[in-house]
């Protein structure tokens, strides 16, 4: 495969990549580079190696990305987008502990379902980290963004905020470690655990 400039002509027998299939050759080069990131380290893999794993040249990388940090980037800015969907419409005045537990219960669902995204940041943490300070405009709000102004409107007890501050620290932690200590772990066995944990942590009192 070689990289055509769009609306390039094409040689007989060929054509310019559809936008559907553009996004699915993106998701490729993404899926291909979280894996090799996640392997041997994002600093010891290069566009070539991607590249080759795909079967394509390294020009075709070229035409969905402009470097190596920018896949990288990309791939950091989908951790942003869990929990975005659940959290961006909470009313505060409405947050309790049953409906905390139902939020958890999907973010747990949302990242076991991306679970190699985890292990992706816990093993490349210090390119990420810089990464983020060198081009991380602000704009993207994380999960844990959202929970802190939830957790800051004064109509939640107290009592209740600190409750779920606890419980949603326990679910970031059991995610991230889930790749390390836990990666012998099915994935569908730790959301399970995650989810019991985070109800225990959230049941009313007795």
């Amino acid at each position: 495969m070689t990289a055509k400039a769009p609306g390039a002509g094409s040689p007989a027998g060929s054509r310019p990549e559809e936008p559907s299939e553009q996004k699915s050759t993106r998701e490729r080069i993404l899926d291909i580079a979280l894996e090799l990131f996640t392997e041997q380290g994002y600093d010891k893999t290069s566009l070539r190696q991607i590249a080759a794993r795909l079967g394509f040249s390294k020009a075709a990388i070229y035409y969905h990305f402009a470097s190596k940090e920018d896949i990288l980037m990309e791939l950091h800015l989908r951790l942003h987008e869990f929990g975005r969907g659940i959290l961006a419409n909470i009313d505060a005045g409405k947050m309790s502990l049953g409906l905390a537990a139902e939020i958890l219960d999907q973010l747990v669902e949302q990242m076991m379902g991306h679970r190699a995204l985890f292990v992706l940041f816990q093993r490349n943490q210090a390119a990420l980290d810089e990464l983020h300070r060198e081009r991380h405009d602000g704009a993207h709000e994380d999960v844990e963004i959202l929970f802190r102004r939830v957790l800051s409107s004064q109509q939640i007890p107290l009592r209740d905020r600190v409750r779920i501050a606890c419980a949603l620290g326990a679910v970031m932690g059991g995610v991230l470690f889930s790749g390390d200590v836990f990666s012998d772990v099915p994935a569908e066995d730790m959301r399970g655990m995650l989810q019991d944990a985070a109800r225990a942590l959230l049941a009313p009192e007795g």
